[in-house]
C-alpha cells in the first residue's frame, strides 16, 4: 500500500486518515496548529468549558460508521451521545414560544398547532413531507457519491416538490426557501423557524434554492445529539481512533508547497524546508490555503464557487446559579425584523442590530466548576470578517435575556469568539464558514469535488464535496478515501 500526507487535521482530515490507515496505507497527518479538530475547539477557564465551533451533532450515523468500519469500539463505546429533547425551543418576536420534540415529525405537528393555531401544524407536518422527498431526491448524489462529472444536472433540477402558487392569474411555484416560508406556510413565526435552519449555516433564504427544505428535514427525521463533555469529545475519539490505527501525526508543521513529479502530487514540503514524500496528497484545507499552495483548478474547475460564505460569531458565558431544571438545551431567539438581519449580514457585511440568536444550555456537569453554576453560549451568523464592538456584545447580552432572564444579575464573566478567532482556527479567509452542498440553484451551493486536476491531490472537508458541518464533514472522508482505495470509478458505499 501506499504513503499518504494529509493537510490539516481536520474533521473531515481525520475521517480521511483513519479509513486510509485501515485499508492499509501509511498516513501521515502535517497540521500547523498544536492540536487536531479545526474549528472543532473548546475553551476552558475557571472550571468552566465551552464548545467554540460546533455545539451539537446531527445525523450520527456519519460516525457511527466511521468506528464501525476502523475498530471494533463502536462511536458509543468511545463518547457519551445524548439525544436532545426538546430539539429546540423556538421564541418568536411576539412572545410566542413553542417546543419541538425530538425526531418527531408528529410531535412537531402537535406542538406547532397547540402553540400557533390556524392550522399551522399541519402545514408545517406537509412541508416536511415535501422536504422528504427533496431529501430522496438528493441524498445520495450530494452526499454519498463522489461529485458527478456532470454535476450541472444538479444544478439546475431543483428537487423541492413545491405548491403551485396563484396569484393575480399567474400560477408560480417556489424557487428559494423564502418563497416556501411566504407562500406554502404562510404564518411568519413557520417561515421565521424554516428560515432559521438556513441562517445557522451562514444561507440567504431569499437567494438559498427550495431545495434546502432538507436541512429542517434532517433534523426531525435523524434528530439532533449533544457530546457529553462537549463536540471536542468527539474530535479526541476521532483522534485516538486514527492513532490506533498507526496514523502518524506532525503537529506545528505548515505545509507550504505541494510536490509534484511527472504530473502527479508526489509529497508536500513543510516550512522549514523539510520535505515528504507520498503516493497521494490529500489536503483538509480552506480556500485561501489551497491557493498559497499553489493547487491547480479542480477536476470539475467549472463548479461555481460558494457565494454566500459567512461567519459566526460566539459569546460564551460563565453563570453564578445552577440550570434550571426543565431548561431546553437550544433556544432559537427569532428577531422582530428578520428582512433587517439578511439585509444587514448579506448585503452590508455587518451584524444584525436584532439578530437570530441561538441560545446552548447543556447542563453538562462536566462543562462547570460545580451544579451552583453554568456554561451557555449564544451564537449568530455574521460577515465574513466581522469585527464585533464591545456594545454589539452587549447589545447581544440584552437579546439573550429573552432566554436567560436573569443573565444580567447572573453573569460572572464573558468570552468572545469572532470571525477571526474562525479565521486563525481555520485558515479560512474572514473566518468564513462552509454551508453543505445543496442541489438547484445554478450549482452555486455545491462544492468542487474531492479529485483534482493533479492526479493523486485531493480535498477533504468543508469547502470540498459535500460542504460544511460535521456529518458533511465525515461524508468527504469516507469519499476520499474510496477514491484512494478503489480509485476513479468508486462510486459511494451501497
Amino acid at each position: 500500500m501506499g504513503r499518504i500526507a494529509v493537510i490539516g487535521a481536520g474533521m473531515g482530515a481525520l475521517a480521511a486518515a483513519a479509513r486510509l490507515a485501515v485499508a492499509g496505507h501509511r498516513v501521515v497527518v502535517y497540521e500547523r496548529a498544536a492540536t487536531y479538530g479545526g474549528a472543532v475547539r473548546r475553551f476552558e477557564r475557571d472550571g468552566f468549558g465551552f464548545d467554540t465551533g460546533p455545539g451539537l451533532l446531527p445525523l450520527p450515523a456519519v460516525y457511527r460508521d466511521l468506528f464501525l468500519k476502523t475498530g471494533k469500539e463502536p462511536l458509543e463505546a468511545c463518547v457519551e451521545l445524548v439525544q436532545v429533547d426538546p430539539a429546540a425551543r423556538h421564541v418568536f418576536e411576539d412572545g410566542t414560544e413553542v417546543s419541538l420534540p425530538n425526531a418527531s415529525r408528529a410531535g412537531a405537528v402537535q406542538a406547532l398547532e397547540a402553540a400557533l393555531g390556524g392550522g399551522a401544524g399541519e402545514r408545517w407536518g406537509d412541508f416536511l413531507v415535501r422536504a422528504r422527498e427533496a431529501w430522496d431526491r438528493t441524498r445520495r448524489p450530494l452526499l454519498e457519491e463522489p461529485l458527478w462529472p456532470n454535476w450541472s444536472v444538479l444544478a439546475g433540477r431543483e428537487p423541492y416538490p413545491a405548491v403551485p402558487h396563484k396569484r393575480l392569474l399567474r400560477t408560480r411555484k417556489a424557487r428559494t426557501l423564502a418563497d416556501v416560508g411566504a407562500w406554502e406556510l404562510r404564518d411568519p413565526r413557520l417561515r421565521a423557524l424554516l428560515e432559521s435552519h438556513a441562517l445557522v449555516y451562514g444561507l440567504d433564504p431569499r437567494a438559498t434554492p427550495a431545495s434546502a427544505a432538507v436541512l429542517p428535514y434532517m433534523e426531525h427525521a435523524f434528530g439532533t445529539w449533544y457530546v457529553r463533555g462537549g463536540m471536542r469529545e468527539l474530535a479526541r475519539a476521532v483522534y485516538e481512533r486514527c492513532v490506533a490505527r498507526r496514523v502518524e501525526f506532525v503537529f506545528g508543521a505548515e505545509v507550504t508547497r505541494i510536490l509534484e513529479k511527472d504530473g502527479r502530487a508526489a509529497g508536500v514540503e513543510l516550512a522549514d524546508g523539510a520535505a515528504a514524500e507520498a503516493d497521494f496528497v490529500v489536503a483538509g484545507v480552506a480556500p485561501a490555503v489551497l491557493d498559497r499552495l499553489g493547487v491547480p483548478a479542480r477536476a470539475d474547475g467549472a463548479v461555481p464557487p460558494q457565494s454566500d460564505a459567512s461567519s459566526r460569531l460566539t459569546v460564551l458565558l460563565a453563570l453564578r446559579g445552577g440550570r434550571p431544571e426543565g431548561t431546553a438545551h437550544r433556544t432559537v431567539l427569532h428577531p422582530e425584523d428578520s428582512v433587517a438581519e439578511l439585509m444587514r449580514v448579506f448585503e452590508d457585511a455587518e451584524a444584525a442590530e436584532d439578530p437570530t440568536v441561538t441560545v446552548l444550555r447543556p447542563g453538562d456537569p462536566s462543562q462547570v466548576p460545580d451544579p451552583d453554576h453554568e456554561a451557555v453560549t449564544l451564537s449568530v451568523t455574521v460577515a465574513a470578517g466581522f469585527e464585533p464592538t464591545a456594545a454589539y456584545v452587549q447589545q447581544l447580552l440584552a437579546c439573550a435575556e429573552r432566554a436567560v432572564p436573569d443573565l444580567g444579575d447572573r453573569l460572572l464573566w464573558h468570552e468572545v469568539r469572532s470571525p477571526a478567532d474562525f479565521a486563525e482556527a481555520t485558515g479560512a479567509d474572514g473566518g468564513a464558514v462552509p454551508a453543505p452542498a445543496l442541489a438547484a440553484g445554478g450549482g452555486r451551493l455545491l462544492h468542487p469535488s474531492n479529485s483534482t486536476a493533479v492526479p493523486g491531490l485531493f480535498t477533504v472537508g468543508g469547502w470540498s464535496h459535500p460542504g460544511g458541518g460535521l456529518p458533511h464533514a465525515g461524508m468527504s472522508g469516507a469519499l476520499v478515501a474510496g477514491l484512494i482505495v478503489e480509485g476513479p470509478d468508486f462510486r459511494g458505499s451501497q
